[in-house]
């Protein structure tokens, strides 16, 4: 992680997280890193409202929102990471507006300023939203990550732009982050002539795209990629198969999941580790499911063993973003009213610290955390991946 902690506050940080023991850089690896990657960033208009609600006397409010509050819960363990990589799907508008929500997003740039606060380095940017607003809306989004000092990849500005790997030199180890996108949203179309502004999935292209970051000296190579079914927790079949053939047919050497807006599982596949989908970060649906709350940061640490060859340990920490019974009941004619005890903003909480740390729960908050993680760790765990070593990041507490 590119961080300014001290090394005390480091300690301090690491030492409350309460994280499992990791046996990843056991005696006899060689280097070592560790990597942190999490679901969807989808600002939907509920959400840009609450920003506002929290920009309101906030001295880090740009133009009256402030994301950070919403975010915060996160950020012990993404900034802990030697690299985080977050996924951002929509397209940044102007700081002032106008925002929009579904179909064609146009979101704060001053989100991009939360997640670099959080701890995260780099971005995948290759969706099916990627077009929603052309090359200017492509422009836009790179250009305020640029300005928060977060790095990016899936889509580009220039075709020099696209043809160069990002590549990020972590504690030594050069890692290259790739991106592609199943498709694009009609009627958006790459344009005919800027066919590289966005990376449409394919595996030629993929193997191309990985060649050109080994020849400019990347030792591990990521995939993001935005494939599968909406809302389906489990792989369809298409997205087992593209496992297979990235496993069989590439030196890939991880390979992680968006688009579906819910958690699937992870899996060993021929040697590498397969994230399906790693739910939403941070999103609100006009209706949520529950599962579209919930979320994971999936955790890996590479460990060198031999010239070339690279060891991943997998690990999950379970998310939920709280939803406010006003915004859950008004849409359907009911009036907002709250209980004692009830939740009066969205939050995205790091479940297993939520639980530790906040003695204020209630037993029904409590209770949906648990269902949370356990809902997740099932969802994870149910293509065999336990038996290949994936464990979570963090004790549930008893």
């Amino acid at each position: 992680m590119l961080s300014l902690l001290t090394p005390f506050s480091l300690l301090a940080a690491v030492s409350g997280c309460g994280l499992l023991s990791d046996d990843a850089g056991a005696e006899g690896g060689g280097r070592s890193f560790t990597v942190a990657a999490a679901g969807d960033i989808l600002m939907h208009p509920d959400l840009v409202d609450q920003a506002r609600k929290d920009g309101k006397g906030s001295d880090k409010a740009v133009d009256g929102l402030d994301f950070d509050p919403m975010m915060a819960g996160i950020k012990p363990v993404i900034s802990k990471a030697d690299l985080a990589i977050c996924h951002f799907e929509p397209v940044m508008g102007t700081a002032k507006g106008p925002f929009e929500g579904f179909p064609d997003f146009q979101v704060p740039p001053q989100t991009a300023r939360t997640i670099k606060d959080i701890g995260y380095d780099t971005c995948s940017t290759a969706s099916n939203h990627t077009l929603d607003h052309g090359y200017e809306g492509v422009k836009r989004t790179l250009d305020a990550l640029d300005a928060a000092g977060v790095k990016h990849t899936g889509s580009a500005r220039t075709e020099k732009e696209a043809n160069t790997p990002l590549i990020v030199d972590v504690k030594g180890v050069k890692v290259a982050q790739i991106s592609f996108a199943y498709g694009f949203n009609e009627p958006h179309k790459l344009p005919k002539d800027k066919p590289w502004m966005a990376n449409q999935q394919d595996l030629g292209r993929i193997k191309a795209a990985e060649k050109r970051a080994r020849a400019a000296g990347a030792d591990v190579v990521i995939l993001s990629l935005h494939w599968g079914r909406e809302h389906h927790p489990e792989p369809s079949s298409s997205q087992l198969s593209f496992a297979r053939e990235i496993a069989r047919n590439t030196g890939i050497n991880l390979v992680i999941g968006h688009h579906a807006h819910v958690v699937e599982p992870m899996e060993k596949v021929d040697g590498t580790w397969v994230a399906y989908g790693l739910g939403n970060q941070i999103a609100r649906h006009d209706v949520p499911t529950g599962l579209t709350e919930e979320g994971v940061i999936a955790w890996f640490t590479f460990t060198e063993r031999g010239k070339g060859h690279w060891d991943v340990q997998p690990r999950y920490e379970p998310t939920l973003l709280t939803i406010p019974p006003d915004a859950e009941n008004v849409r359907d004619g009911g009036t907002a009213t709250y209980a004692d005890g009830d939740i009066r903003d969205y939050r995205l909480l790091d479940v297993t610290a939520a639980l530790r740390d906040d003695h204020d729960l209630t037993d029904a908050q409590r209770a949906r955390l648990r269902l949370a993680f356990e809902r997740t760790e099932g969802t994870l765990l149910n293509r065999g991946a336990a038996a290949d070593g994936l464990k979570p990041l963090t004790r549930l507490p008893e």
